[in-house]
């Protein structure tokens, strides 16, 4: 058995692997884990985080909602929001993409990684106003490219006017 300490080594040695695309490896590494610490929310949050890197988006949704219920939190918490997020978006389940979005959006304003994500999932369910006001408000304030600051101002109105016609 494990202890807490050895427990961070080898998950800090599968997440190494998973970067370096050594999925296989990684994935013993993290089963492992699971089995030994099976209510630690990080290693479920990595696990997903490995299956989305492999394109198993349908075993990742489980073990990011398992480390949410174990209460996973700081930077892993604002991964796992995005990479739930992400993948409810890419198995269809859109509404709950765009509510796990809300709520990361709500927690952490100022990440704009949601706003763009959000509007993927806003674009997949028709709802292309939205979408283009969400992407074209962190363009104009994210960008920094000199033809888009100087145009800022112009963009962030228009944003949710693009429908309208001015005579």
């Amino acid at each position: 058995m494990l202890n807490k300490e050895n427990m961070e080594e080898k998950l800090a040695k599968a997440i190494a692997l998973r970067s370096d695309k050594k999925y296989s490896e990684s994935e013993i590494i993290l089963k492992e884990l699971i089995k030994d610490f099976p209510n630690e929310a990080k290693i479920y949050y990595h696990y997903a985080w490995l299956c989305d890197n492999m394109e198993r988006e349908t075993e990742a949704r489980p073990k990011y909602e398992k480390a949410l219920e174990l209460g996973l939190a700081g930077e892993d918490l604002i991964g796992c929001y995005l990479g739930l997020g992400s993948t409810y978006r890419c198995i269809g389940e859109y509404e709950k993409s765009i509510a796990l979005l809300d709520r990361a959006i709500k927690e952490y304003p100022s990440n704009n990684e949601y706003k763009v994500f959000k509007a993927m999932a806003l674009y997949n369910v028709n709802e292309y106003k939205e979408a283009m006001n969400l992407l074209l408000n962190v363009i104009a304030s994210t960008s920094s490219d000199k033809g888009v600051q100087e145009y800022q101002k112009a963009i962030e109105y228009y944003s949710d006017k693009l429908d309208k016609t001015f005579k």
